[in-house]
């Protein structure tokens, strides 16, 4: 329905917008160019909208400031990382306090036992582990499915993303083999030698997968979040652990994304009974950390498997891992920010976020569709909601978000750069969302007129 001639016009509209509102951007960007590769501190930063990246100055709640002091309503929220708004008092509270007494000694902290105590709460798991990100808690955990059970290969869905994890960056080609996802930076092996990969909500093609009996683990988010939201059919979860169990593979929950459901993430929402569980981002409030949850009978299994004088050599941990920082700002985070009543507030605004989204689909009849995950929303250019990632992904239309994201950036806000999602956090207000849906309605009048 959208006129590709009239949507290039739009866009050029709005990178000259772009280019007079931030003029010092420009600057720090031209200076960015000559000691960072693209101009950014991590590469996947220049997939922005608009000629370069926005530069920050300040962030607070659900706010930030650029350095042209353009003040923006953030929905991208760190991409979950400040999913409990900027910078929230009781967790920089416990950072400052934390600071004075010492960032990291290798050593256990009384904040140590409060996280994994209010994690076993949450998620059910009764045994928790720290790392430095939710990509290392998946290695981990990876390993040590591999090490557990002597099989090889690792479960994963089709079209995932669970950090920079080798074995996940996989796909299905047009004949249904698994192959290195395009775009995949420097493979250490042939992707088919460690994953095989299955379509989300396949419970056939997952059975087909685990019956060669070489599965150690299968890695999965309950809901797909990182190629758009795809949500789990009824009682597709609950066969997938039952699979798991049934031809003794390890079942590892991802929760990095999907906590937006509630304190407990899917897995307590839904009752799901994995042997891992991972998270992080969020939980420490944007300070870096990752954590992994597990049963008592895995533990013993490592236990019984692992000694003690080789337990520092065998590619599990790292010297930051745990730090007394990071616990800290855990603890805050878990007990006075990301709470249930928190949470409660945050849905309800995901709620009204996706309902504001789906009013103006319907008004301006686009083909498109709002998907829901509790604190989260997202719309997608087809319309019905996808049930697999490779669905999800052809739905994309990579010009057509660059002008949307471009547009809401140049009216003030910003959503994830990757997909159309918003996250609310307990900083986001109603005014914040409402102010959403008025303008999304404006770039949906101008994209049909």
């Amino acid at each position: 329905m959208i006129d590709r001639k009239h949507l290039a016009e739009l866009t050029r509209i709005e990178q000259e917008r772009f280019l007079l509102k931030h003029p010092k951007s420009g600057e720090m960007f031209q200076a960015a160019k000559k000691v960072m590769p693209g101009g950014v501190p991590m590469s996947w930063m220049a997939k922005w909208p608009g000629a370069y990246p926005v530069f920050v100055e300040s962030a607070q709640g659900a706010r930030f400031v650029d350095v042209d002091q353009n003040v923006y309503i953030d929905f991208c929220l760190g991409d979950t990382g400040s999913m409990t708004g900027h910078s929230p008092e009781p967790t920089v509270k416990a950072i400052r306090e934390q600071v004075g007494k010492g960032l990291t000694a290798m050593l256990p902290t009384q904040d140590a036992v409060a996280v994994s105590t209010e994690l076993a709460k949450r998620f059910g798991l009764p045994l928790w582990q720290f790392t430095v990100s939710a990509t290392d808690a998946n290695r981990h955990v990876i390993r040590y499915s591999r090490h557990i059970t002597g099989k090889t290969k690792i479960i994963v869905i089709d079209r995932c993303y669970h950090g920079s994890v080798d074995e996940t960056f996989a796909t299905l080609d047009a004949d249904g083999h698994t192959v290195a996802r395009e775009g995949n930076i420097g493979a250490p092996v042939s992707l088919a030698e460690t994953t095989r990969v299955v379509e989300f909500n396949d419970l056939t093609s997952m059975e087909e997968a685990l019956a060669h009996g070489d599965v150690a683990a299968i890695l999965m988010e309950p809901a797909m979040t990182n190629v758009g939201i795809v949500l789990p059919e009824e009682g597709y979860l609950h066969r997938v652990g039952e699979l798991a169990k049934q031809y003794g593979a390890l079942w590892i929950i991802d929760e990095t994304h999907t906590i937006s459901v509630g304190s407990g993430g899917m897995t307590a929402a839904l009752g799901l009974k994995p042997d891992f569980l991972t998270i992080g981002k969020a939980i420490a409030g944007g300070i870096p950390t990752g954590t992994f949850g597990m049963t008592r009978e895995v533990a013993a299994a490592i236990a019984r498997r692992i000694a003690l004088d080789q337990i520092d050599t065998g590619g599990i941990g790292g010297t930051l891992a745990g730090n007394a920082l990071s616990l800290a700002a855990m603890r805050a985070t878990l007990t006075e920010v990301l709470t249930p009543e928190a949470f409660e507030a945050m849905i309800a605004l995901g709620t009204r976020w996706s309902n504001g989204v789906d009013a103006a689909i319907k008004e301006f009849k686009l083909p498109w569709h709002c998907n829901r995950l509790g604190a989260r929303g997202e719309y997608v250019f087809q319309s019905k909601a996808p049930r697999t990632g490779r669905e999800a992904a052809d739905a994309g239309d990579f010009e057509l978000e660059q002008y949307i994201h471009l547009r809401l950036l140049n009216e003030g806000f910003l959503l994830t750069p990757f997909h159309n999602m918003a996250l609310m956090s307990p900083a986001t207000t109603v005014k914040d969302v409402d102010a959403h849906t008025e303008t999304f309605r404006k770039v949906c009048a101008d994209l049909v007129g």
